[in-house]
């Protein structure tokens, strides 16, 4: 499968850590997982991901409730995830996951970063057959564990692959986490399983992993970033995948 990330890791870092874009992005998704599964994240394991993911980014506990006290309020019934496929520079894949209470003003706003990265917004179901939706968890790397024994404990609440994750942190120490990967439908129980063999969750979500990866030269990969920059600054902006390696 390749690559766990969708795009280099150091790149997506540093997009990332803008806590002012950061913190909204990690509530929504803390409210819509409450609102399609019910606000007791001992009741909704997509809910207790989401929680788990703001967690790992420092997110407050009065930030975090907030979002979940929203699920029940008039407002969150607007709030839709909406999914755009494009083009980035190079022929790279792009699909964007949103969320948003005007789809109108998304969609003008997706193709205009498409057009002034100079992308091609395609028309949404292009690249369906292109990608896999799947449930993805990011731990830290248990030390000491056996990864063998642990990828055998998993499959049976429906692992289909563990891979380690080697990267370069921001103050330039190696640093590895633990990929694991499931069918869509097998969030839940993948979920439940991370937590009973104790494993320190990350972050957990559905992505779509690109069927094909392509690489792509540094000069080539810094005209996608610029396109990429250009989406995730938009409010509406959940996620985004590429078929990039």
């Amino acid at each position: 499968m390749g690559r766990a990330f969708e795009y280099r890791r150091a790149a997506k870092e540093a997009r990332w850590g803008k806590m002012s874009k950061l913190f909204p992005k990690l509530g929504k998704a803390i409210t819509m997982a409450a609102k399609e599964g019910g606000e007791d994240p001992e009741m909704n394991a997509k809910l207790r991901a989401a929680i788990a993911t703001a967690k790992a980014q420092n997110m407050p506990k009065d930030n975090i409730d907030a979002a979940i006290k929203r699920a029940s309020g008039k407002d969150s019934a607007e709030i839709k995830t909406v999914f755009y496929d494009g083009k980035a520079p190079h022929g790279a894949l792009v699909i964007v996951e949103c969320a948003t209470d005007n789809p109108t003003r998304t969609v003008a706003n997706i193709k205009s970063a498409f057009n002034k990265g100079k992308g091609e917004f395609l028309p949404s179901g292009s690249l369906k057959f292109m990608f896999s939706r799947k449930a993805v968890f990011e731990t830290k790397f248990p030390e000491g564990a056996d990864i063998e024994e642990l990828e055998l404990e998993l499959i049976d609440f429906g692992l289909s692959e563990i891979e380690v994750n080697e990267f370069e942190n921001d103050k330039g120490e190696s640093e590895k986490t633990l990929i694991i990967y499931g069918e869509y439908e097998n969030f839940g129980t993948l979920n439940e399983g991370i937590e009973k063999l104790g494993l320190e969750l990350i972050s957990g979500n559905l992505k779509f992993i690109a069927n094909d990866k392509h690489e792509f030269s540094d000069e080539q990969i810094a005209d996608i970033d610029a396109l990429l920059d250009r989406l995730e600054d938009d409010d509406d902006v959940q996620a985004i995948y590429t078929n990039i390696e």
